[in-house]
């Protein structure tokens, strides 16, 4: 088989005297042709081709040659295009997980700084005003926060001490150092020392007859929640509260409102009675600011109200009988109704004295009326 290959190549080469019209591109062309599709059957083609139809037909074969290759570029292109998408995404997924590695890395070698919280509470001076109860629950939510040591929450609770608490428990660290072993036992001991005595039993008894009396309702709804919060070993049950609330209201439209309702809660009580005080001083508010609008004079007859002219003068005679006459010195009349004589006034004799020269002082007017009383001088007579 392989002889016959290579002789009917031996033979086609050898016709390639016989188109010598076929430049040497399209000789290749043919040759390939001839690789494809066999010798022979390419010989034959070219045989049965005149020259026209010969170029045409290598023509045709190097263009559908072409476009293969083409064909080929653009593939190995988007195939290159795809790897090329390919390798990038898996070098973002690569730095992604290397940094997701070393940020690992640097956590575990640098531990975060936890976020603090700057808590400021009050002091406690252990006096009868400062409530403890309310101070442990200051205490208790400052050391939630970051406070975990059992020696840093006593000393935390320490540094919140002023006055005599203060003192007390300076006092017993320098005889013990060890005690206060923990928070609770700090506790016990502050509450053992600077509690009242009996003082659930005295916040209880005066809960009981808790009234509003003259304060409102804010003060006195303040006054319960300080008292409730007094009581906490035992506390009283939110209907009992509630009854003792609406007990203690003064008689009024607040109190009257609260009791068609049916409520479960203390904080509901207070906040429906606020509510219904603050529509009550609102509704006064504008019932008092109400003033009758003006009414202008349109020239026409007006009916006159005799009783108001009676009132204004039974007014006026009122306020006569306390005025005071300026002439008598009497009430009830004034100067011009005033029957008492007219009083003489005190320089009615002194009204012949004789004018004041100019340049005349003081002392020679003395003189001159001593020497017209007593006569002429005895210088005057001897003369």
């Amino acid at each position: 088989m392989n002889m016959l290959d290579d002789e009917d190549e031996q033979s086609f080469h050898a016709t390639r005297a016989g188109y010598s019209h076929l430049s040497d591109v399209e000789w290749d062309a043919v040759e390939r042709m001839g690789s494809t599709m066999g010798i022979h059957a390419v010989s034959v083609m070219l045989e049965a081709l005149n020259r026209d139809a010969q170029h045409a037909t290598i023509a045709k074969f190097i263009q559908n040659e072409l476009d293969a290759e083409r064909e080929k570029v653009a593939l190995l292109h988007q195939q290159g295009s795809q790897q090329a998408e390919l390798l990038r995404e898996q070098g973002a997924q690569q730095f992604e997980l290397l940094r997701q590695q070393q940020a690992a890395a640097g956590g575990s070698m640098h531990s975060r700084r936890p976020e603090t919280l700057k808590i400021d509470i009050s002091k406690y001076r252990g006096v009868e005003e400062d409530s403890l109860l309310r101070w442990f629950v200051e205490l208790d939510d400052a050391r939630a926060r970051r406070i975990d040591d059992g020696d840093m929450q006593v000393a935390f609770a320490q540094s919140n001490l002023a006055g005599r608490a203060k003192t007390w428990a300076l006092g017993l660290k320098l005889h013990d150092p060890y005690a206060f072993e923990s928070l609770e036992v700090f506790k016990s001991r502050l509450r053992q020392t600077f509690e009242p005595p009996r003082a659930e039993f005295r916040a209880r008894t005066e809960l009981l007859k808790l009234k509003r009396g003259k304060r409102g309702v804010h003060a006195y709804a303040q006054h319960i929640r300080h008292l409730t919060s007094c009581i906490s070993s035992n506390p009283v049950d939110d209907h009992s509260l509630v009854s003792m609330f609406m007990q203690g209201l003064a008689d009024g439209p607040v109190k009257t409102h609260m009791f068609r309702l049916e409520l479960d809660s203390l904080e509901q009580a207070i906040s429906i009675a606020e509510q219904e005080d603050f529509s009550l001083r609102q509704a006064r508010a504008s019932s008092t600011s109400y003033r009758q609008p003006i009414r202008y004079d349109n020239g026409g007859p007006e009916p006159m109200e005799l009783c108001y002219v009676e009132s204004e003068k039974a007014r006026s005679t009122g306020y006569k009988k306390l005025q005071r006459c300026n002439r008598c010195q009497k009430t009830g009349h004034y100067a011009y109704e005033c029957s008492a004589p007219r009083p003489v006034s005190r320089d009615t004799g002194r009204s012949d004295r004789p004018p004041m020269r100019k340049g005349q002082g003081r002392g020679s007017a003395v003189g001159a009326k001593t020497q017209q009383r007593d006569g002429p001088s005895k210088n005057g007579q001897d003369q």
